[in-house]
């Protein structure tokens, strides 16, 4: 039986019932990363490498000579964000592993299966302070086995051509910011003020509930797609789609200095918010504090609450002929997120040693979620545009890239200056290389004009 002939009848906003699982199971997988990521450089900060719990982890010394061989001495600070920035890069790098594993052996629903398991064994080693380093392994092989393979579903529900796919990652991506909004308010909380292990395995608990969602759903997803060998695959590229190729290679410079900065939301701002900022509610009227973790659920909020005003914005601009291209919008979302670090530095320079207000904080994750919605989307939808067909989930796995090399190793490397400098020339220097990422690209807009707006589907 083909793909399209097991494709299962439109029972949910007018779209097969396969979305409605992935769309679950993408929620729950994220609940489980997000919820990692807001708990892992407090934890690593703030318990587990201070003397009297690192000597208990396996391979720590072994690590710590590693990283420190390669950059010399490092504080507990400096170790933590290499370790964080190495996490977040190579789960980016991964499914270029699970994707050829899927395509060529075991098909996507198997390999989705042995991700999701995986990950849920992971989260629950992460329990346990002796396992750290064999945990982030297990999570991030498996991760690439999960998401290649579950996004490529979503687009193997529909026939080629099929109007709704858009819609359907649409949808998709919401399920995507569902589960990073509540992932900080549960895992976060129970790590930060209960107990780091309690976090870690509410991560867990929350792969398990994925692969519960994934597995009753099992007969509503796509057959699997093994790639078959043909001679439209083998036939070489012509002189047009290689400008095409070589013009959306030249947009992973500043998408990786963009990404580096980015990240840091996890990373420095974290770290930022728990020393440096005052997070009573209302001082001296509700002196109740916001947890440290919950700042890491602002930006998807955010996404829920800008995402519609924005598309309601660039169809006005559409209609009267003066939207801006993929280009000038990824210009907007470099600008958008310089500014947004320019505040946060102006509010620490005016807030001396003292903490400053963690409205600040609010304001600079709304900014630096226009800069997110402005760049993200946007630049996935010109790789999925420009790519030639025959090589675009190549091309889609180039598109991450920025965010290996970026959002994991750059920005873990920049997290290490956060102790040699003050904090507002910090984020200064951040604030710079948003801008130096949004100038290049500005500068290859005009010359590459010609061949990223072409469209080989």
């Amino acid at each position: 039986m083909s793909t399209l002939d097991a494709a299962p009848e439109k029972t949910w906003l007018g779209h097969p019932r396969g979305l409605t699982v992935l769309f679950g199971t993408e929620m729950w997988e994220r609940f489980s990363y997000y919820g990692m990521r807001a708990l892992l450089v407090l934890y690593l900060v703030k318990y587990l490498l201070l003397p009297g719990h690192m000597e208990h982890v396996w391979l720590y010394p072994q690590m710590r000579a590693f990283y420190e061989g390669m950059f010399g001495t490092l504080s507990t600070q400096q170790f933590s964000s290499w370790i964080y920035g190495t996490y977040t890069g190579l789960i980016y790098a991964s499914p270029l592993l699970g994707g050829w594993i899927a395509d060529n052996y075991l098909g996507q629903r198997k390999t989705a299966i042995i991700g999701i398991v995986g990950m849920a064994f992971g989260h629950f080693m992460m329990a346990f302070e002796n396992l750290l380093f064999p945990a982030l392994l297990i999570l991030i092989v498996t991760c690439g086995f999960f998401k290649t393979n579950t996004t490529s579903q979503v687009g193997m529900l529909y026939r080629q051509g099929d109007a709704r796919r858009d819609s359907a990652y649409s949808i998709y991506y919401v399920g995507t910011n569902v589960g990073a909004f509540i992932a900080p308010l549960v895992c976060g909380t129970l790590g930060e003020l209960v107990g780091w292990h309690y976090g870690f395995g509410a991560a867990g608990v929350g792969m398990l509930i994925a692969l519960a969602i994934y597995l009753v759903g099992w007969n509503t997803l796509p057959a699997d797609g093994l790639r078959e060998k043909t001679v439209r695959e083998k036939k070489p590229l012509n002189r047009e789609e290689w400008k095409s190729v070589l013009a959306l290679l030249a947009t992973v410079l500043p998408l990786t200095l963009w990404w580096a900065c980015y990240e840091q939301q996890g990373n420095i701002i974290a770290l930022f918010a728990d020393a440096n900022t005052d997070r009573r509610l209302i001082p001296g009227l509700i002196d109740w504090r916001i947890p440290v973790t919950w700042f890491q659920a602002f930006n998807p909020f955010m996404i829920f609450a800008f995402t519609p005003f924005l598309l309601s914005l660039w169809t006005r601009q559409a209609r009267d002929l003066k939207e801006p291209n993929s280009m000038y919008k990824i210009v907007l979302g470099c600008a958008f997120q310089a500014v947004s670090y320019v505040l946060i530095a102006w509010a620490a320079w005016m807030g001396g040693k003292a903490v400053i207000s963690w409205l600040w904080l609010a304001a600079y994750f709304a900014l630096v979620t226009l800069g997110e919605i402005y760049l993200s989307p946007i630049a996935q939808s010109l790789y999925s545009k420009v790519s030639p067909l025959r090589i675009v989930s190549l091309m889609m796995a180039v598109q991450f890239i920025p965010n290996f090399l970026g959002g994991g190793f750059l920005q873990g490397y920049l997290g290490t200056w956060w102790e040699g400098m003050s904090h507002p020339a910090f984020f200064l220097v951040i604030a710079a290389i948003s801008v130096i990422a949004g100038v290049l690209i500005l500068l290859l807009e005009r010359p590459l004009r010609p061949y990223l707006q072409k469209s080989h589907d």
